[in-house]
C-alpha cells in the first residue's frame, strides 16, 4: 500500500483484504496473516471490537484539578524602631520606577538584597545597597504612594527603620506585618511633664478597629492606645521622653500624616464572627 495514502481514505473496501476471519486472530481490525512475524501479538479475546482511529490519536485530558493558592505573612516586625534614617533622594529613576534612598547604619549590618525593612511602618524591600556609603534603596510601587504617608517625604526628612524578625530576636512590640491599613492626621499635640499627648483623626472604617489600651502601629511604632473619641473619630496616645527620642512622630507638625496599622487580632475576631463562627459553636 502506497505511504501516500491517508487514513481518511481507508474505507470497508479497501480494508477488506485485512478484515478477520474465522481462522485468524485479529489484532485492531487487522488480519494476523497479512502481518510480518515480528508484529504478531497474542489476543486472548479475539471479538473485541477494533479501536478507532480517534482513540490511537487523541490523546484523553486528564480532569482539571484546581490549586489552592495560600498566601503567608513572609516578614513580620515588632514596632520597635531600630533607628531614624535620613532620606537622601526620592523620585523617579530612569526606568521610571519611584525609588527611595535611605541612609542608615544599623539595619545594614547584616542586609542582603531582597531584605525588608519597614519604613515608616512601610515594609518595602531591599533593591540596592552600600555599606561604605550606609545607604540602601527601596522601590516604591503606586499603591504604596496612595496608600501611606512616604508621598509626603523629602529629601532630609528623617523616617523610622525595623529589619524584619529573625527566629533568635526578642518580641518586645507586637506583631506588626508592615501592611499601612491606612493613614491618620494629627490634630492635636500637648506636651504633659516630659511626656507628649499626640490626637489623631482617622477614619471610621479604621476606628473600629481602635480600643483603649490596645496596640497599634502609628508610623511603625508599636504603641498603646490610650482613649478614644467615636464623636470626634479619633484617638491619643502618649510618648515618653525616650521614646520621643527615638522615633519621629515628634517631629512632626498638626496637621501631618501618620502610617497606621491596627492590630491584626481585631480583625481575625471581626471576621469569626461575621463568618457565623460561633453560632456554630454553639449548636454544636
Amino acid at each position: 500500500m502506497a505511504m501516500s495514502r491517508t487514513f481518511a481514505s481507508l474505507n470497508q473496501q479497501s480494508l477488506k483484504p485485512y478484515l478477520p476471519t474465522s481462522n485468524a486472530t485479529a489484532i485492531n481490525g487487522l488480519s494476523a496473516k497479512s502481518l510480518p512475524q515480528t508484529h504478531l501479538m497474542l489476543v486472548p479475546n479475539s471479538s473485541l471490537k477494533p479501536r478507532r482511529l480517534s482513540s490511537i490519536f487523541i490523546k484523553t485530558p486528564k480532569p482539571y484539578e484546581p490549586k489552592l493558592i495560600t498566601k503567608t505573612i513572609k516578614s513580620l516586625f515588632t514596632g520597635i524602631v531600630e533607628e531614624m534614617g535620613t532620606v537622601k533622594q526620592l523620585g523617579f529613576d530612569q526606568d521610571n520606577s519611584f525609588t527611595m534612598k535611605i541612609q542608615a547604619k544599623t539595619v545594614l549590618e547584616d542586609v542582603h538584597l531582597g531584605d525588608s525593612i519597614s519604613v515608616n511602618g512601610t515594609c518595602l524591600t531591599v533593591t540596592e545597597f552600600d555599606t561604605g556609603l550606609s545607604e540602601f534603596s527601596v522601590g516604591l510601587s503606586p499603591e504604596t504612594l496612595r496608600k501611606t504617608s512616604l508621598s509626603e517625604l523629602e529629601s532630609g526628612s528623617l523616617v523610622n527603620l525595623e529589619r524584619a524578625l529573625s527566629p533568635s530576636t526578642r518580641m518586645g512590640g507586637h506583631f506588626v506585618q508592615g501592611h499601612v491599613d491606612g493613614t491618620g492626621q494629627i490634630v492635636d499635640m500637648a506636651p504633659e511633664g516630659d511626656s507628649l499627648w499626640v490626637k489623631v483623626k482617622v477614619n471610621r472604617e479604621l476606628l473600629r478597629y481602635i480600643v483603649p489600651k490596645g496596640f497599634i502601629a502609628i508610623d511603625g511604632t508599636s504603641l498603646t492606645v490610650v482613649d478614644v473619641f467615636d464623636q470626634e473619630v479619633c484617638f491619643n496616645f502618649m510618648l515618653v521622653a525616650y521614646t520621643q527620642q527615638k522615633i519621629v512622630i515628634p517631629l512632626k507638625r498638626i496637621g501631618q500624616k501618620v502610617n497606621l496599622e491596627v492590630d491584626i487580632l481585631g480583625k481575625y475576631v471581626e471576621r469569626l464572627l461575621s463568618s457565623g463562627f460561633v453560632d456554630s459553636i454553639k449548636s454544636t
